[in-house]
């Protein structure tokens, strides 16, 4: 929302992007990104409040009546600073979805095919996550006739980790409301092992000192990219990876078995920002992406290079069922 003050917001990759998959006849979803980890929270009445409410005035015109599904908010929890992840989070993020509302209601009427969600819910699986924060976060939801639903992004450190996500949300829904997962994966997990020894075998076949750690070979990938069938060894080998290589198909599943999933995305494509300067200290985003340019050399015919196990399964996924608001594919999107 910050780049709306800098620049027309017609203008910003992602709402070009989300308008020409929408030309293209696909379906749409947009998070809209408030980032207060640095700065207070608006308080009702005040200044800061009117400049953001103006902001979402120039970006909603440009969404509402396109976009199939708009979160309002992205990662709350964690885009704004501690101290105030209580009362005055939720007094904040209920005014952007009032007034949302109102401008759909106004603009849009009654069979607006945009529908509204609020985004998104982290680490539930942690106990001291569960806030009253939060719980009100979901009263409002259920409370509130035009939302739709909430969004969830379980990044987590294990397969078990899931399912707390929907234990928590599912029961506080109205029965006629459903979830979104724009953002899931086992990045933590991923980042437990950074440190790990690289597995023997795949260092002799590749010429790897064997006190070798993943977090070198990574970075060495991120600085030279493999060929596709070493970055496949490399994972293959790790049986931190290889143990999990069916996450996204079984999860998609798990969400769906739930009756209430509206949608679901997952990470596409590695960007600049996740090679940047790789440690072992980094959260190892590159290693959910289905397409990995920045750490695999693209095949003879020219394909970007592949993430080991997420294609196939990618694929059979848009084939296999519905895309919970209508019959259009929808258009994958990055983390």
């Amino acid at each position: 929302m910050p780049w709306a003050d800098e620049a027309d917001p017609a203008n910003h990759f992602a709402i070009r992007t989300v308008q020409d998959a929408h030309r293209r006849g696909y379906g749409t979803a947009l998070s809209l990104k408030f980032p207060f980890a640095d700065r207070a929270l608006p308080a009702a009445g005040s200044p800061e409040l009117a400049a953001e409410l103006a902001r979402l005035d120039k970006v909603l015109p440009l969404l509402v009546g396109t976009v199939d599904i708009l979160a309002i908010g992205n990662e709350p929890f964690i885009e704004s600073r501690p101290a105030e992840r209580d009362e005055r989070l939720n007094v904040f993020y209920e005014a952007v979805a009032d007034h949302v509302i109102a401008y759909r209601r106004e603009h849009c009427g009654e069979r607006c095919p945009t529908r509204l969600y609020m985004g998104a819910l982290n680490r539930l699986d942690l106990p001291d996550r569960l806030t009253p924060a939060a719980e009100r976060w979901m009263t409002f939801v259920r409370e509130t006739p035009e939302l739709e639903g909430v969004d969830i992004h379980p990044h987590v450190p294990s397969v078990q980790a899931v399912q707390p996500f929907l234990d928590y949300v599912l029961p506080r829904l109205r029965p006629d409301q459903k979830f979104l997962v724009t953002e899931f994966s086992l990045v933590w997990l991923w980042k437990a092992h950074l440190g790990d020894t690289i597995p023997v075998d795949f260092a002799q076949r590749y010429g790897y000192a064997p006190d070798t750690k993943v977090w070198e070979v990574i970075r060495a990938a991120t600085e030279n990219p493999f060929s596709q069938r070493k970055w496949n060894d490399f994972l293959a080998a790790s049986p931190w990876y290889e143990a999990n290589k069916d996450f996204l198909r079984e999860q998609v599943q798990r969400f769906r078995d739930t009756g209430r999933l509206a949608f679901a995305s997952y990470g596409f494509r590695q960007d600049a920002l996740m090679v940047r300067d790789f440690q072992v200290t980094s959260s190892p985003w590159l290693l959910n992406s289905v397409f990995a340019p920045y750490t695999v050399q693209p095949d003879a015919d020219g394909l970007t290079g592949q993430g080991y196990s997420w294609l196939d399964d990618f694929r059979a996924l848009q084939r296999g069922h519905g895309h919970g608001h209508g019959d259009r594919p929808a258009a994958a999107v990055a983390r």
